[in-house]
C-alpha cells in the first residue's frame, strides 16, 4: 500500500486492549473443544451437589458455599481428579457462558466470579498447584517437542498453494509430538482470568470489589507465605522453557499472566506519570513542563515521505487528458523529482558490493530518495488543481508540541565552548562566573538556565556519587520498600538470565525470523493433536499460529517497557543495569530486524476470526467457515495488538540508545535509517514521533548527502520532537561525537551499575568498614558456630593450622 493513500488510524494508545480482547486472546482457536470440557466438569459436579438448579439462582452464601467444596476437591491425591475440579472453576472464572444468552452476561459474571473465588482462597491454592506442576519431573522429562513452523510455512498454511510440502515435513514427526493437555495451561489460564478480570476497574464496582483489588494488588507486590514475588517464578518458567528443561509450558499464557501481573502490581502509564509528578515533588524539583501522555494523544500524523516511484505510478493512474504544450507546467514535479535524484548518491546503508541486501532491494527508495511529496507540490503548481488527487490537509497547531529542555551538561559545554574563544582558559563547571564574556553569551546562559530541566535520574546520579564518596558519613541510605524495588531485588541475580529469555522468545515469534533446528518451539500449546486434512483446516490453523506469534510479540513488548520505566523511576541505575543486558543479548538489531519487513502488512494483519473469539464463541451459533470468509478476514483498519506491539518496540529502542553515542552508533552500524523511514509510512502519530527520535538521534552521523535527499523528514523531526536548545543534531559537528570514547562510556557505565548494586543489595559489608573487636578477653570468649563434624577432624586441624605452622616471635617485635 503506498504511503499517498495510507489513511489515518485511528488508534488510541493506552496500556492494554479492551476487556474483551484481553481475555479473547488468552485463548487458541485449537482450544476451543476445552470450553465445552470445562462446561462438562462443572455441570456434572454442580448437578450432583446442587440438583435442579443453576448458578445465576443461587444467593451468595450458596455460591461461597460450593465453591468451597470445589476447593476441597484440589486437596486429593488423585491428579486426574484434581485437574477435573481445576476445570469446573475455570469455567466460574469463564463466566458460566452455558447459563448466559449474551456476550456482555459472559464478561459481567466472569468478573463477578472472578472476584468471588479470589475472596475464597482459590488464588493460594492454584499458586500451590503450579509451583507442583513446575517441579513435576515426570512430566518435564515426558514432554517432547513440537516440530517448529516458521512464519513461511504458517502463511502456507492460510494460503494453501504449497500446503502439501508443509505438512509432508511434519508427516512424519507429527504423531510423536503431540503433548497431553498440560494442567499448567488450566492453572495459568484460572490465574491469568483472576488477575485481568480484578485489575480492570469499572465506575459500578461496589466498595467491597476496590479493596478486594488493593488487597489483591498488596499480595502479588509483597508476598508473605513466599520469599519472592508472583512475577518472579513465572520469569522462572520463561528461563526454564527457553533452556530446554520445561518445553511444555504454555508459553503465551505465561507471558500474558506475567505482563498483566506486572501491569496490575507496578501500575500503568497514567499510574507511572502519577507517580513521577509525586516524586519530583518530593525531590523539591519544579513541575513537569507537559503531561507527555496528552501532548502524544493530541498530535496530528504527518504525511510519510513519498518516493519517487509513487509519483510515477500516480501519473501513471491519471486518466488520459489532451497533452500539454512542450513546456508546460505539468511535467514540473517528474522534472523537479529528476533533478533531486541527480544528487542523489548511493545510500549510505547500502553495501558497496555489487549485490544487495534482499530487502533494500524490494524497497524503492533504495536509489530514489526524493522528498517531495503531494504538499509540497501545492506550493510549485498552484495551476493544476484537477490533476491532482484529493489530499487530507493537515493543520498543524500553532508553536511546537513540545516544552525545550536544556541538561547542566549542555550549559557547561556552551560555556567552557565560550570561554575557551573569548577568554582562552576554562573554569570546570562552574556556571556562574560570567566575567570576561561578551553581553550576547550572558543572554545565551540567562535562556539556557530558564529552560534547564533537572531530571529524578540526575539527583539519583548525584546522591549515588556522594554516597560512593562518603559513605560513612552519609551513613545507611533509606530505600523506600515500593513494589518496583522488591522486584528488583527478587530479579537481580539472574536479570540477564530473564533478558536473554525474554529476547530469544521474541526472537522465535517475530515474523521475519525463520525456524531454525536449534531454536526453541513456541508453538507446543497451538498445534492442535491430529493433523490438518482439508484446506479450511489448513488456513485456521495458519491463521491460529500466526495470531499466537502476534500475541507473544504484543506481551513481550509491553512487560519490557513496563520493566524499563518503572525501574528508570525508581533508580536509573536499576534502568541501567536492564538497558545494558538488553544491549548484550542484541536487543537493538533484534528489534531493528522485526522492523524490516513490510510493517504497513503487519499493522493490517487479518489474523483473527472473530465468530471464534471468546466470549462470542461461547453464545453465539457459529456460522459455517468458509476459505473464503477465512481470507476476507474483519472489517477493521489495522490490527490493535499489532500496532500496539510496534509502538512499544519503537519505545524501546529509544530508551536503550537516549544519550548514549555508543548504542547510538549499533543504529548506525546496523543501517536502521532505511529501516525507520519506510516505518513512517504508518500515518500514526504516536509511531511516527519515536521512529522521528530514533532518526534525530543518529542524524548527525548519516552525513550531509542523506540529510540533502531527506529534508522532509528533517522537517517532520523539527516539528514533533522535542527542541534542545544548542543542540546542533542537524550536523556533524557534535563535541561528544568521539569514537574512541564508546567503549569506555560502556565500561564507567557498568563500573556505577556494579558499584551500586555491590552498595544496596550485597548485605556483607566491606570488612574495611566493619567495626573490630580490640579486646583481647572478649574475642576469646566468644563462642564460634563449628561444624558438626568438626570434632573427628579436630587433631588433624591443629596439626595443619598449628603444629606444623612456624612461628616467627620476631615479628610481633616489628609490628606496629
Amino acid at each position: 500500500q503506498g504511503s499517498v493513500d495510507c489513511p489515518n488510524l485511528e488508534f488510541e494508545y493506552g496500556d492494554a486492549d479492551g476487556h474483551g480482547a484481553e481475555l479473547a486472546e488468552l485463548y487458541s482457536y485449537t482450544e476451543e473443544p476445552e470450553l465445552s470440557h470445562n462446561r462438562r466438569c462443572f455441570e456434572e459436579d454442580f448437578h450432583t451437589q446442587v440438583p435442579d438448579r443453576r448458578w445465576l439462582e443461587l444467593d451468595r452464601a450458596q455460591q461461597k458455599a460450593y465453591i468451597m467444596r470445589l476447593l476441597d476437591g484440589l486437596e486429593v491425591v488423585n491428579r486426574d481428579k484434581r485437574l477435573r475440579v481445576a476445570r469446573a472453576i475455570l469455567y466460574l472464572a469463564q463466566g458460566v457462558f452455558g447459563d448466559c444468552d449474551n456476550e456482555g452476561d459472559v464478561l459481567h459474571w466472569s468478573r463477578h466470579n472472578s472476584f468471588l473465588l479470589y475472596q475464597l482462597g482459590t488464588f493460594s491454592a492454584f499458586l500451590e498447584l503450579l509451583n507442583m506442576e513446575i517441579e513435576n519431573s515426570q512430566a518435564c522429562s515426558s514432554a517432547l517437542r513440537k516440530p517448529a513452523i516458521s512464519l513461511a510455512d504458517s502463511t502456507e498454511l492460510r494460503y494453501p498453494l504449497g500446503l502439501r510440502g508443509v505438512w509432508d515435513n511434519l508427516w512424519g514427526q507429527w504423531p510423536h509430538t503431540c503433548l497431553p493437555c498440560c494442567p499448567c495451561r488450566v492453572l495459568l489460564s484460572v490465574m491469568y482470568l483472576l488477575v485481568e478480570n480484578i485489575r480492570v476497574e469499572q465506575e459500578t464496582d461496589p466498595p467491597e470489589w476496590k479493596t478486594c483489588r488493593e488487597t489483591f494488588r498488596m499480595e502479588l507486590s509483597f508476598p508473605v507465605h513466599t520469599e519472592e514475588p508472583f512475577a518472579l517464578l513465572l520469569f522462572t518458567m520463561v528461563t526454564k522453557f527457553c533452556s530446554g528443561h520445561a518445553p511444555h509450558f504454555p508459553m503465551k499464557k505465561v507471558l500474558l499472566l506475567l505482563w498483566k501481573v506486572l501491569l496490575f502490581t507496578l501500575g500503568g502509564f497514567e499510574a507511572l506519570q502519577a507517580m513521577k509528578v509525586r516524586r519530583r515533588e518530593e525531590l523539591g524539583l519544579p513541575p513537569l513542563p507537559e503531561d507527555s501522555i496528552q501532548v502524544v494523544r493530541g498530535m496530528r500524523a504527518a504525511s510519510p515521505p513519498t518516493y519517487a516511484i509513487e509519483l510515477v505510478e500516480q501519473q501513471q493512474q491519471q486518466p488520459p487528458q489532451q497533452p500539454p504544450k512542450r513546456g508546460h507546467r505539468s511535467r514540473r514535479p517528474l522534472m523537479k523529482q529528476d533533478s533531486l535524484d541527480i544528487y542523489n548518491e548511493r545510500d549510505p546503508f547500502k553495501n558497496d558490493e555489487g549485490g544487495v541486501d534482499e530487502e533494500e532491494n524490494d524497497d524503492v527508495d533504495s536509489g530514489l530518495e526524493g522528498e517531495l511529496d503531494l504538499m509540497e507540490r501545492d506550493a510549485i503548481i498552484p495551476a493544476m488543481p484537477a490533476q491532482r488527487p484529493p489530499i487530507e490537509r493537515v493543520s498543524f497547531p500553532k508553536g511546537l508540541p513540545w516544552a525545550p529542555k536544556v541538561r547542566q551538561k549542555d550549559i557547561e559545554h556552551f560555556l567552557e565552548a565560550s570561554r575557551n574563544k573569548f577568554i582562552g582558559f576554562t573554569l570546570g563547571q562552574d556556571t556562574e562566573t560570567l566575567i570576561g564574556l561578551p553581553r550576547p553569551i550572558h543572554e545565551s546562559v540567562k535562556t539556557l538556565k530558564q529552560h534547564k530541566y533537572v531530571s529524578i535520574s540526575d539527583v539519583q546520579i548525584k546522591n549515588e556519587e556522594e554516597l560512593e564518596k562518603c559513605p560513612m558519613s552519609l551513613g545507611e541510605e533509606e530505600v523506600q520498600e515500593t513494589p518496583c524495588e522488591v522486584l528488583y531485588r527478587a530479579m537481580l541475580y539472574n536479570l540477564p538470565q530473564y533478558m536473554i529469555a525474554l529476547l530469544k522468545i521474541l526472537l522465535a515469534a517475530a515474523p521475519t525470523s525463520k525456524a531454525k533446528t536449534d531454536s526453541i518451539n513456541i508453538l507446543a500449546d497451538v498445534l492442535p493433536e491430529e493433523m490438518p486434512i482439508t484446506v479450511l483446516q489448513s488456513m485456521k490453523l495458519g491463521i491460529d499460529v500466526n495470531r499466537h506469534k502476534e500475541i507473544i510479540v504484543k506481551s513481550i513488548s509491553a512487560l519490557l517497557l513496563l520493566l524499563l520505566k518503572h525501574f528508570k523511576l525508581n533508580h536509573i541505575y536499576q534502568f541501567e543495569y536492564v538497558s545494558q543486558h538488553l544491549v548484550f543479548a542484541n536487543c537493538i538489531p533484534l528489534i531493528l530486524k522485526f522492523f524490516n519487513q513490510n510493517i504497513m502488512s503487519y499493522i493490517t494483519a487479518k489474523n483473527s476470526i472473530s465468530v471464534l473469539d471468546y466470549p462470542h464463541c461461547t453464545v453465539c451459533d457459529l456460522p459455517e467457515l468458509t476459505a473464503e470468509s477465512l481470507e476476507a478476514g474483519d472489517n477493521n483498519q489495522f490490527c490493535w495488538r499489532n500496532l500496539f506491539s510496534c509502538i512499544n518496540l519503537l519505545r524501546i529502542l529509544n530508551k536503550l540508545t537516549k544519550w548514549k553515542h555508543s548504542r547510538t552508533m549499533m543504529l548506525v552500524v546496523f543501517k536502521s535509517a532505511p529501516i525507520l523511514k519506510r516505518a513512517l509510512k504508518v500515518k500514526q502519530a504516536m509511531m511516527q514521533l519515536y521512529v522521528l527520535k530514533l532518526l534525530k538521534i543518529q542524524t548527525k552521523y548519516l552525513g550531509r548527502q542523506w540529510r540533502k535527499s531527506n529534508m522532509k523528514t528533517m522537517s517532520a523531526i523539527y516539528q514533533k520532537v522535542r527542541h534542545r536548545m544548542n543542540d546542533d543534531w542537524a550536523y556533524g559537528n557534535d563535541i561528544d561525537a568521539r569514537p574512541w570514547d564508546f567503549q569506555a562510556e560502556e565500561c564507567t557505565l557498568r563500573a556505577n551499575i556494579e558499584a551500586f548494586n555491590s552498595r544496596r543489595y550485597d548485605k556483607p559489608q566491606d570488612s574495611e568498614f566493619a567495626p573490630v573487636d580490640n579486646c583481647l578477653q572478649s574475642v576469646l570468649g566468644q563462642r564460634l558456630e563449628l561444624p558438626e563434624d568438626f570434632h573427628y577432624s579436630y587433631e588433624l586441624w591443629l596439626e595443619r593450622e598449628v603444629f606444623s605452622q612456624p612461628i616467627r616471635w620476631e615479628e610481633l617485635l616489628h609490628c606496629q
